[in-house]
Order: structure tokens, then C-alpha cells, then sequence
């Protein structure tokens, strides 16, 4: 009976890193990041944002949308989402290639990036929990913006993680549901993003 070893196969693979498939970035750390897009508002743009991230499998944490400038006639769209800093980077690049969009700020990584949101918050609950939820407000700053003898309704503002802080801190005093606007963005000092 002969036995056979089996030979290691030759690597034949060329490494090229200025291929389109260079995979060298599988390693980079998962980082999120807060992108302005300012866009023509016209019918047809937001899809045309979204459907690059979904036809590329990228995906949208938060998304808002509003217009910055009837007569220029200009939206601001913030997208929040998540990746490697070599798709973060072709995300940018791919959303500058879109014609209607004239501008790609990226706020996370810039010296004078603001963001906000805003969020609704209700809470249920009696005797002692009520008393812990109004003190929690207090301590968040945010505002009573509807209340009855069973609940509450609050506004806080402030960065995500204040808000999902906020939340935590809710569930076991009777949190009912939460709605946020998703996340605005801003960038400081006098010149205009568009």
C-alpha cells in the first residue's frame, strides 16, 4: 500500500495593493462617523444617497434631512454610519461622485464638529419611580414637556450617548417608548457649509 502526501499548494495570488480588491484593510477597526452631505434639493436626491449605501450593503444608523437655503436651493443631509476607516473613506468619495450633492463634510473627524439630537421620551410610573424619573430629568437637563398622574413626557437634547444614557437610566422607571430626531450636525466658526 503506497501512502500519499499531499504537497502544499504554491501561492500563485500577486499581491497588488493598487488593486480594487486590495483586502489590506480587513483588520482596521469598526469607527462611526457623522457625514454632511449638502445636496440639491430636488425630487429624487435622497434616494439616490440612500441607494448608494444600499446597493454597496452600507448601512444608515441615523439620517436626517432638511433644507438649508430656499433660493440656493439646498438640502443638508447627515448620515451617521459605521466602518472601517477604508470604507468610511470610499463612502466619502463614492457621495462626491452623486451630481446633486455639491459638498461632503465629514463632522466627526473635523476640528469644529457639533452634534446634536433631539429626542421625545415617555415615562410611566407612580410613587417613588415618579419622584427618581423627575430627579433623572433634572439631573439631564431635559424639559417636562407633558405630564399626568401616570407619566411623563421629557425633551432632552444633547449627544447620542447622553441620550441613550438618558434611556438606560428610564427602563426600570417605567420607559414607554422613545422617539429621536437622529442625529444634526453643525460645524463652528462663520463660514457656511454650503
Amino acid at each position: 500500500m503506497t501512502t500519499r502526501t499531499r504537497r502544499p499548494k504554491k501561492q500563485t495570488v500577486k499581491e497588488d495593493p493598487a488593486s480594487a480588491y486590495d483586502m489590506s484593510h480587513v483588520d482596521e477597526a469598526i469607527e462611526q462617523r457623522t457625514l454632511a452631505c449638502i445636496v440639491d434639493n430636488e425630487p429624487g436626491v435622497l434616494a439616490r444617497v440612500v441607494g448608494l449605501f444600499s446597493a454597496r450593503g452600507y448601512n444608515i444608523e441615523s439620517l436626517t434631512v432638511a433644507e438649508i437655503d430656499k433660493n440656493a436651493h439646498q438640502s443638508r443631509i447627515t448620515i451617521v454610519t459605521s466602518g472601517t476607516d477604508h470604507i468610511l473613506e470610499q463612502i466619502e468619495q463614492q457621495l462626491l461622485r452623486l451630481v446633486p450633492v455639491a459638498k461632503v463634510i465629514d463632522v466627526t473627524n473635523s476640528t469644529g464638529g457639533i452634534e446634536r439630537e433631539l429626542a421625545v421620551v415617555k415615562v410611566a410610573g407612580k410613587g417613588e419611580k415618579r419622584v427618581e424619573a423627575l430627579r433623572l430629568s433634572q439631573i439631564f437637563r431635559a424639559n417636562v414637556i407633558d405630564t399626568t398622574n401616570e407619566s411623563f413626557i421629557f425633551e432632552i437634547t444633547g449627544g447620542s450617548n447622553k441620550i441613550d444614557q438618558f434611556a438606560e437610566l428610564m427602563r426600570p422607571l417605567g420607559l414607554v417608548e422613545i422617539s429621536r430626531t437622529g442625529v444634526l450636525s453643525i460645524q463652528r466658526g462663520k463660514e457656511r457649509a454650503g
